[in-house]
């Protein structure tokens, strides 16, 4: 399947069923077409991006022994992977000349996108909501708009985004289990092991692109546009084991764990 295609069906189809359908592989990059963005994805109309302030907030983790708040939070889950989604998508044609090597490996992580969505609707499901009973919100693909470029890409949705979910993953897989929804909690204990792969795949092209004679957190930092900043990339449970094995220096990880609050 050529990747134009893939990421045109992600990225504009307005069926769900469609965004979601696994590709046809092998992939490939024979006609990648001209560069184009477009301002916002495609979209059922039950899941258009709510006006601020109108979608649920996540619950708290003391919160999940109500299945209905469970639902919830798969509900906001799902959105969140279906937005990465559609910007890995929008990356794909926003940079047509960008690397083969980069194209296929973001390619490929999509699908582990998809695969997340899945999993959180059909969790959704089961526990009594349909995805697109509640209102959604466009966080990801807000803060999305300002990638310039593909180093900035992957200093915002896998070194940000996916970085914290190193953390969010583990806190909630243990507030499922918690709850005693053993589930969930595999669900988010997958999503975490994946994880790990995508924010490995996004250090290695920062260390590809950056200039040589900046470290790897003066290259991050000088790339991410506020609001998103270091302190975005973590969360509670701070998964130290889990950014090693992405890859991250000994002290990089130190300088995520001991940053403050502050715009850059």
């Amino acid at each position: 399947m050529e990747l134009r295609e893939f990421a045109e069906r992600a990225l504009l189809s307005d069926s769900l069923d469609s965004k979601l359908a696994a590709p046809e592989l092998p992939f490939s990059d024979d006609q990648p077409g001209a560069a184009n963005r477009i301002d916002t994805p495609g979209r059922p109309a039950t899941l258009q991006f709510a006006p601020r302030r109108t979608a649920p907030n996540m619950p708290h983790g003391d919160a999940l022994h109500d299945p209905e708040r469970r639902a919830v939070a798969h509900h906001i889950m799902a959105n969140h992977e279906l937005q990465a989604l559609e910007v890995m998508a929008m990356v794909l044609l926003a940079f047509p000349q960008a690397p083969a090597a980069f194209r296929l490996g973001l390619a490929e992580i999509m699908v582990d996108e998809q695969r997340h969505t899945r999993m959180h609707i059909r969790r959704c499901h089961d526990l009594g909501l349909e995805f697109g009973d509640l209102p959604v919100n466009s966080w990801i693909w807000q803060k999305a708009q300002s990638f310039r470029t593909e180093l900035e890409y992957v200093a915002g949705l896998p070194l940000v985004f996916e970085g914290a979910n190193l953390d969010h993953s583990v806190e909630f897989e243990q507030a499922f289990l918690k709850a005693r929804d053993t589930r969930s909690a595999a669900v988010m204990r997958a999503i975490h092991n994946d994880e790990i792969r995508h924010v490995r795949f996004g250090m290695e092209w920062l260390r590809s692109w950056k200039n040589p004679n900046q470290t790897d957190w003066e290259a991050w930092t000088a790339a991410l546009h506020w609001p998103l900043r270091p302190s975005r990339a973590r969360g509670t449970l701070f998964q130290q084991e889990a950014r090693s094995a992405a890859g991250l220096s000994d002290e990089f990880i130190q300088q995520l764990l001991n940053c403050s609050d502050e715009p850059q």
